[in-house]
């Protein structure tokens, strides 16, 4: 009776390695695609990987075994992200805030906000989208891409088909910025000769979704572009905390049907913003942080890959064009709307 109860008490546990192993491996072979010459070049980071290889081996080879990984599955989808967005903020310092100083929290904030705003009302207003997908394109075009998404999922409440929609559309757009922006920089700088390649690449940081493909992009054009296009799109990355906390405080304030709406309050938040100012304090190794990073970078791959796993394209089918005509939108307006609030401010406060 006594190993009876062991394995019973155990068997639950037992349950989670499958789903974690299958996630773990993909989150593995992610990250050396990556880390390969030419899909680098490309601007696809692992999370992008993640969830694309998720999403082709969750509608082939992992449907007849689905029974048995779902349980690790679910645990990484949810409790793994919200380690992983906790120690994303290891990549994070306050000091990193004043190398472009007041006008780039500045012109970040601005951009953030406008693009969120737009993107909600053109979504909900105009193409009469679901909140939860609005909200989640939102979320990934005005911080931070799919990590943005899968950040503001577990705050919203969406189901998976809609966060996958949400992802395929920032990381689509994001990747047509790679080769778009150094197209733009020479035109910028014909049409305003003052603006400098550092100036440029705080608005690629400011208005391109994933920060493998700001990287990506600033790198085309210039050492000077890429540094300071980092910079702004780390503090945008800051951002994402108390974005969350703005908006779980706005959602549960609303009220449907005469009927407050439940919101779980996001403490990963609090967390994420914690572990950021204690790393400002360089209190540990580089070594240890460098190593708490790629532990985040796996963690959150593996939530990729889970949700990819069970994510259906008879889903996504049913998604329609509007997501893509809104991301469309959105990409735009970080381009014209973005590209103006950059100058207005660099002109003003330069």
């Amino acid at each position: 009776m006594a190993e009876l109860s062991i394995v019973k008490t155990h068997y639950p546990v037992v349950r989670l390695f499958p789903g974690l192993l299958l996630t773990a491996a993909l989150a593995a072979a992610a990250n050396w695609l990556a880390q390969q010459p030419l899909i680098a070049g490309l601007g696809l980071g692992s999370l992008t990987l993640a969830i694309m290889l998720g999403i082709v081996v969750g509608n082939s080879v992992c449907s007849p075994l689905s029974s048995h990984c779902d349980s690790g599955v679910a645990l990484a989808k949810q409790k793994l992200l919200r380690l992983g967005i906790i120690m994303f903020g290891f990549r994070i310092t306050l000091q990193q805030i004043a190398d472009v100083g007041v006008s780039g929290i500045l012109i970040d904030a601005l951009t953030l906000s406008s693009t969120f705003f737009i993107t909600c009302l053109l979504g909900i207003r105009l193409l009469k989208l679901d909140r939860e997908t609005v909200w989640l394109i939102g979320a990934g075009s005005s911080i931070c891409g799919a990590a943005a998404v899968l950040a503001t999922e577990p705050v919203v409440k969406a189901a998976p088909s809609k966060v996958a929609v949400a992802i395929a559309t920032v990381v689509l757009f994001g990747t047509l910025a790679i080769f778009i922006y150094p197209l733009l920089w020479p035109l910028a700088h014909h049409l305003f000769p003052a603006l400098s390649a550092a100036q440029f690449g705080v608005f690629t940081g400011s208005t391109i979704h994933e920060v493998a493909q700001v990287v990506a992009a600033g790198h085309s054009i210039s050492p000077e572009a890429e540094n300071s296009a980092v910079i702004a799109k780390m503090l945008r990355v800051m951002m994402l905390a108390p974005f969350l906390l703005c908006l779980g405080t706005m959602l549960r304030g609303g009220r449907q049907g005469g009927a407050r709406q439940p919101v779980t309050f996001p403490w990963f938040a609090l967390l994420f913003i914690a572990v950021a100012l204690f790393n400002s304090l360089q209190l540990l190794p580089a070594a240890l942080v460098a190593s708490l990073n790629q532990l985040a970078g796996l963690l959150l791959a593996m939530a990729m890959a889970a949700l990819g796993l069970t994510t259906r394209f008879s889903a996504l089918r049913e998604a329609g064009v509007k997501p893509l005509l809104l991301g469309a939108l959105v990409f735009g307006w970080l381009i014209a709307g973005g590209g103006t609030i950059n100058l207005l401010v660099q002109h003003f406060m330069g």
